[in-house]
This record gives C-alpha cells, structure tokens and sequence, in this order.
C-alpha cells in the first residue's frame, strides 16, 4: 500500500486532489495546532511513538492524508478500511495479513479505518485484542465526536485529535500549490485564476481541500485556452466548478460593507423580509455568522432598545447558538433574530443618550462625584463626608426618593412612546410628579 501512496504523485490519471496530496509533514498544510513542530502528533510521528490514534473532523481536513504520512513515516505498511463496506471478516483478514508480515519481514502494519463511527459496537470490539498485544497501529478517521460515536475501550487506547476545517489562506495556499506543482498538478499549464475566483474557491470550500481542488481541476479542464494558449478562470467560471452560484461579494471591500450595512437598514427599517434577502445572501456568500450575529446585537440595542428589551436578549442568545452550533444551522436561529428584531418597535433614545453624554465629557468640565453619593466602604469615609445625607431609595414609598445624583441637571435620555418604552417614559414621569405633589 505505501507503493500505491507513491503512485499517487505520478499517475497523470488520477483526480487532482489524490496527485497532490502531501507525501509528508514538511508539505501537509493547515492543522499547526496539531502537527506543529512542538506538537503531540509531530512528536509521535518523529519519535516512532505511534500506537492506536482517531482522527476527527470535517470532510477534506486530512485525515487520510495524515496515516499516510504516518505509516510512510514510521516505515509502517499500510492497510486501509472502510466501515461502510466492510465487517468483522474484513477486520480479520487484515489482522492475519499483519501477523504474517510482522513474522516474514519484520514489518509494522497500521491499519487505517474509515469512517469507525460507522463499526458497530462488536465490530470496534474486535479491534481491541489486536491493538493490546501490538499486531497492528491503528488510526481511525471519523467525521464524529469519537467520545459519542466510538467504544469507551477503543477510545481509552487511543490518542483523540481534532482536525479543524482549513481556513481561507490554507485553501489558497493548496491551489496556488496546485497551480505551480509541474508533476502533480498544473504547472506546466499557463492558467490564470482571478482573484475573486481564488478568494471565492476558499470561501465556498467549507474548509475542505478536496472539495476545493476537485473546483479547480473542473474548471482547468472544462475551460478552453484563448488565443495565446492560456486558460483564463474568472469568476463566473469558479462558480460553476463548484456548482455553486458564485456572487459579487468582496470580504474586504464594498461588498462586505454594503451588504451589512444594507441588511442593518433593513432591521432598523422594519422590513424583515428585505433583512432576510440580505441575511442569505452573506450567508450564502460564506459571511462569518459571528460576524453577523454580533451586528445583529448592535442592532438590537442601537436601533430598538428599551422599545422591546427582549430584542437584546434574542440577539444575544443567537450569537451564543451560531457560536455553539456553527453552520449551517447556525442560519435558523440568525434568521429568527433577523424577524424579531427588524419587527419590533423602534427607538434611539439609549444610543443617542450615550453618544450625547460621551460628547459633554469630551468638550466640557467634568463633573465631579457628589459627596453624598461617594463609595463609603474603607475606614475614613465618613471624615471625607463620603455618603453624608444619602437617601436610601428602597425606603420611599415607590423605592424612589429625589435627591441629587449628577451636580449639573443635564438631559440625556429622552424616551420615546413605543412598546415598553412607553411604559417606561410613563413611569418616570409618575415618579418625578408624585415627587412634585409631595412638595406642595
């Protein structure tokens, strides 16, 4: 099997992302947080260390790729599984193929299984003896937490990594790879991939580099060369490969900017529909939901505010569900706080009292603490006439009793009529005349 890893890198026929996949370390991109040169992995690997190891992560991050470089690393043979198609008579025709090569020539095999969420609970079973007494290394690769999905036993021999979905810069770092590569990809082809093609492929990959590379090969191959014999991938092209509509949407320049601003107008607009258009459109454009979610309770206290307190509230409890979830479910509760918030009543009054009273501090004389309303809590205090005359609020009789708590009687929040605010404003004002009747 390591002749067939070493095939790979030389068979003009076989699909790009299997030609360019990294024949060691030194070549693996992405996934520092693991194999990095301190690392665990690293140190396994370079000191022959590796036993029983699951990989797991998202599809395209290099799982496969790794037991590769694994099993070429340790001069380990290598034998590989798929849970899908296989069973238990598979597992042990592999574990008696092991013991053979271990007993003619010596040789290590680790076994690479597939997908081992996908082994039954017997099936995970089987593995364990041969794993105890060293017949085989073992590395399973799974797209599930293997703490929920794989046996507690296989799970307690096993080293658990993570493999995180690549980011932007590691997919572009694979096609401009790819580009250049003369043996293995298309360096001896004159191409040129446009930057919104380039910028659009790692966005809209998901962070696997498979799904990225088989979008390149599609369009190198599907593209007819002009006149001077180079083959031109635009953005229109990129977005075909993929299969994926590509649209006009720069993560740095005016279409990021325009399109949250055009989705914030929309809520503060109270048009939810039109914040829905261009809440899909980021989205589907590969827009950071975080980025979203946090926009989205800016809004929510700038544009609403005390109107409908609970839009804070929504906003704020779908950003912790984009951040726990992640996409693409993370859309649902994005959306639901799209509706709620570019629904709701609306009012400045919060936003605008702050800014007003950030713009007094800035240009004019600040105001010094009153004397009664000073931190009393230290020996000395009360010498300072710290707290001196304090009233009490609890003990008026609607736990509100006037007194002086800004030396200057400036105005900054100015509450408006709608939803709960309205109530608020109404309150207030009752406060303030009952204070008044009780003067007279």
């Amino acid at each position: 099997m390591n002749d067939l890893f070493e095939e790979v890198h030389t068979n003009k026929d076989l699909p790009l992302a299997a030609r360019m996949r990294p024949r060691s370390l030194y070549e693996f991109v992405g996934q520092s947080h693991i194999i990095a040169k301190d690392k665990l992995l690293n140190r396994l690997i370079e000191g022959n260390r590796v036993t029983s190891i699951i990989l797991f992560g998202p599809p395209g991050t290099g799982k496969t790729t790794l037991a590769h470089i694994i099993a070429k690393s340790t001069n380990s043979h290598f034998d590989s599984i798929s849970a899908v198609e296989s069973n238990v008579a598979d597992i042990r025709r592999a574990i008696s193929e092991a013991k053979n090569r271990a007993l003619t020539t010596g040789q290590k095999t680790l076994l690479f299984i597939d997908e081992i969420h996908r082994f039954n609970k017997s099936q995970q079973d089987a593995l364990l003896p041969h794993i105890e007494n060293g017949v085989i290394e073992f590395i399973g690769a799974t797209t599930h937490n293997p703490f929920f999905s794989v046996i507690a036993p296989l799970v307690s021999r096993s080293h658990i990594f993570q493999l995180n979905p690549l980011t932007e810069e590691d997919i572009k770092q694979i096609i401009e790879r790819a580009l250049s590569d003369k043996e293995n990809g298309f360096g001896d082809m004159l191409i040129a991939v446009e930057k919104d093609a380039l910028n659009f492929w790692a966005k809209t990959s998901d962070g696997d580099a498979r799904k990225a590379l088989n979008a390149l090969e599609i369009a190198v191959l599907t593209t007819k060369p002009n006149d001077k014999n180079k083959v031109l991938i635009t953005l229109e092209v990129a977005g075909e490969s993929m299969q994926k509509k590509a649209i006009v949407y720069d993560h740095d320049e005016d279409g990021h900017y325009d399109t949250i601003s055009a989705y914030i107008k929309s809520m503060r607009g109270s048009d939810p529909d039109a914040a829905l258009y261009w809440l899909a459109k980021m989205l589907y454009a590969g827009e950071d939901p975080a980025f979203i979610a946090r926009r989205l309770v800016i809004c929510s206290s700038e544009d609403v505010g005390n109107a409908d307190p609970r839009a804070l509230q929504v906003a704020t409890s779908a950003l912790h569900a984009v951040e726990f979830i992640g996409m693409p479910e993370a859309r649902i509760p994005l959306a639901q706080a799209t509706v709620y918030v570019a629904s709701a009543p609306k009012s400045n009054a919060s936003y605008m009292g702050i800014e007003k009273a950030t713009e007094d501090i800035a240009s004019g004389r600040t105001m010094e603490v009153p004397r009664h309303l000073r931190d009393t809590n230290y020996k000395g205090a009360e010498k300072l006439g710290h707290g001196i005359d304090y009233k009490y609020s609890h003990n008026g009789e609607m736990h509100y009793i006037e007194q002086e708590y800004m030396p200057a009687k400036n105005k900054y929040y100015f509450p408006t009529n709608l939803g709960y605010e309205k109530i608020m404003k109404e309150w207030l004002e009752y406060l303030r005349n009952e204070q008044n009747r009780d003067k007279k």
